[in-house]
């Protein structure tokens, strides 16, 4: 078995050994397992039955992971990206009043178009042509974006016809226990402990009940099942015909551009801190991990989820000294392990949910400080990116804007030099997408 292991993961020439691969895989899986919670409550509000989407919440992340594990050899877990769930409930479904299963279609067609790019190598090149400061703002924008959805679905932010938002009734039972599950997360969190998140989502539950938001399990049933959660009600039910006869081509490509960010991004990060890197800073197997990720995406609209990519949330378990696929093997094999858990899933009310979302968004808003302020010609489209991403409730709003905004006052700044073919060609087909959508 060792031997095996060897061959397959390459633990010596990585310095770890299965042991500690163990710890890590379950590391990671400890902090990320808020998404079995999180994808299908986001998911449910676009229609798809919830079910159906835990089911295709466990069942891609394990699929994808193991290719991940197996094939790139990376210790990187792989599920349904935050923001791009977002993306596909709020600004495709809700926003645009697309069928669930056209934007199922959409994802699919994503997956093709990705793994076209990874073959070829141009998804890198897009990547690293694409401005710094847009990637980041980005991230950014999208945090806001994820936090208003969870302060919105506890109930601190509510509708406004006056002021267009405003506070809810904070002395509700569901906004105090929303606000006390917030701060024991926030509390885990800045003390570093693992699953923060996950503890967080729990103990809020138990107020949801104790307080009667929700109700208590009866019964053993109501907590553990040991039959698989059913997808029949979404595999296969992307409708390819339907996005292809809407014209989706802007979905399409922001589901591509916002996937693509996420995902190379968080790659680099986590193979920067893991010094998986090799001397000349390239990641091994890139490419693998890539394609692996693009097939993952294609299953994930397959079974019926949003876009699967590598999650942040792998640094856990790097940090406690994950190097090799082994450790995400482990992280499939735990998932695999949680589908017997998918009654309790039921049980946990949106208020619960929602203190993971603004905290998720708290991560990724901290990566404002990379922006350049002191340049107008930066920081005007970053803004632009952060800023409409939650005012017009879509994050495709924000990238379209944050692109066309650089890309005109660069041209009207005269720095010509710093506009390249990629920021150009984006902007440009945001606008000709603008035009469409108006027609």
């Amino acid at each position: 078995m060792i031997d095996l292991m060897e061959k397959v993961f390459h633990l010596n020439s990585r310095k770890t050994n299965i042991k500690i691969e163990i710890i890590a895989g379950f590391t990671t899986f400890i902090t990320l397992s808020y998404i079995i919670f999180v994808n299908p409550t986001i998911l449910s509000q676009a229609g798809i039955p919830k079910e159906a989407a835990i089911g295709a919440t466990i069942y891609s992340t394990i699929i994808a992971t193991l290719l991940m594990g197996l094939w790139a050899n990376l210790p990187i877990a792989v599920a349904p990206g935050m923001g791009l769930n977002a993306f596909f409930t709020y600004t495709v479904v809700i926003g645009m009043g697309l069928p669930w299963e056209t934007a199922l279609g959409a994802v699919f067609v994503s997956g093709i178009f990705f793994f076209i790019l990874s073959i070829t190598n141009i998804r890198k090149a897009i990547f690293m042509g694409i401005p710094t400061v847009l990637r980041t703002s980005i991230a950014v924008g999208i945090g806001l974006f994820i936090a208003l959805i969870g302060f919105k679905n506890a109930g601190i932010i509510v509708e406004n016809k006056d002021t267009l938002v405003s506070f809810g009734h904070l002395l509700s039972p569901g906004v105090l226990v929303a606000l006390l599950g917030l701060l024991i997360t926030a509390t885990l969190m800045s003390k570093g402990t693992k699953g923060a998140i996950l503890i967080g989502i729990l103990l809020t539950t138990l107020f949801s009940i104790i307080f009667g938001i929700t109700k208590a399990p009866t019964s053993v049933s109501n907590l553990i099942s040991f039959s698989v959660p059913n997808v029949s009600d979404t595999l296969l039910k992307m409708n390819l015909l339907g996005a292809i006869h809407y014209g989706i081509l802007g979905i399409i490509f922001t589901f591509s551009i916002v996937e693509l960010f996420d995902n190379m991004g968080t790659l680099i990060g986590l193979t920067t801190k893991g010094k998986i890197i090799d001397r000349d800073g390239n990641i091994p197997n890139l490419n693998k991990a890539l394609v692996s990720d693009s097939i993952g995406t294609m299953i994930s609209a397959i079974l019926g989820t949003s876009t699967v990519t590598s999650y942040i949330e792998s640094a856990a378990g790097i940090a406690e000294g994950g190097r090799t696929g082994l450790s995400a093997l482990v992280v499939a094999l735990c998932f695999g392990l949680a589908v017997i858990f998918t009654p309790l899933i039921g049980i946990v009310p949106a208020v619960a949910t929602s203190p993971a979302l603004i905290m998720v968004g708290t991560l990724m808003f901290s990566e404002i400080h990379r922006i350049d302020f002191s340049d107008l010609t930066e920081s005007f489209p970053a803004f632009m990116t952060i800023i409409l991403m939650p005012l017009s409730f879509s994050i495709a709003n924000g990238i379209a804007a944050g692109f066309i905004s650089y890309v005109s006052l660069k041209a009207l700044a005269g720095k010509f030099k710093e506009i390249n073919l990629v920021s150009l060609v984006i902007a440009i087909a945001f606008l000709i997408n603008f035009v469409l959508r108006l027609h």
